[in-house]
């Protein structure tokens, strides 16, 4: 509890000043409604926004699976391959060049409204920082390691792919880590992203939707759901990889942490 204080008090804060400004203002509520006036709508409407939630979760977590799936993958290519390497990384970082709302449209047009377009666009959006972070680990592993494991495996048939695995690999998972938290972090973009070019369920399509019909109150109402879920995912991310990687520098570190440096 000590450890939720700190954040909890700086949410509380920030709400009270929102409510005293919008009321010594006068906005209009249609513009910007009062926390007050959010909180009654996510009462009034909380079995719409769960049920919306629950839609949106569920792209990204399938969306994060595939996308953090595909960029592991990936990286591990480049890795092992020069030829791929010369041939695939020059086309990833093109292919950031893109915007996401430029694709959104194509991949509804070729997945269809349901969750398939949704989840690819959410991992098209995780691939990137995924691949690109693992890879860049893969490559600072410590040269004498990999001397050493040249010469302990001279002369042996897959010599390469065990050093791959037993010893780049592990030597990369805290830059994996770092990959999969941006990840965490970025992955409602690509569901929401899609919902809001063509779906029928999900939060982006019920921000969408209120906003058009001036019910803003229950748009923030949405967006704070939407906070949460990719908070609750960060963090729940961020355990995960200090669990599994407790040897890295950053594995101390905690986002609701009561340390000071």
């Amino acid at each position: 509890m000590i450890r939720l204080a700190r954040p909890l008090a700086i949410a509380l804060g920030l709400l009270a000043i929102w409510e005293l400004v919008v009321r010594a203002t006068g906005v209009p509520h249609f513009i910007l409604p009062a926390p007050t006036r959010i909180a009654a709508a996510f009462a009034a409407r909380g079995d719409l926004l769960f049920e919306h939630a629950v839609t949106t979760l569920v792209e990204i977590l399938l969306g994060f699976v595939v996308g953090g799936g595909l960029g592991t993958l990936l990286a591990l290519t480049l890795a092992a391959s020069a030829t791929a390497r010369r041939w695939l990384l020059p086309l990833v970082i093109a292919s950031q060049a893109v915007p996401v709302f430029a694709i959104a449209p194509l991949l509804v047009l070729w997945l269809g409204y349901g969750l398939t377009s949704k989840i690819a666009m959410a991992a098209l959006v995780i691939f990137f920082p995924v691949a690109i972070a693992l890879h860049d680990g893969l490559k600072r592993t410590e040269p004498g390691w990999i001397d050493l494991a040249q010469t302990m495996t001279a002369g042996r048939r897959g010599g390469a792919a065990r050093i791959l695995f037993r010893i780049r690999l592990p030597a990369a998972l805290p830059a994996l880590g770092s990959g999969l938290r941006v990840a965490a972090g970025v992955a409602p973009i690509g569901a929401v992203i899609g919902e809001w070019v063509g779906s029928s369920a999900g939060l982006g399509y019920l921000m969408l939707h209120a906003n058009a019909r001036l019910q803003v109150d229950l748009m923030f109402a949405a967006l704070l759901v939407l906070a949460v879920m990719a908070t609750l995912l960060y963090l729940a991310v961020d355990r995960l990889v200090r669990r599994l990687v407790p040897w890295a520098p950053d594995a101390s570190t905690d986002l609701l942490s009561t340390e000071t440096g």
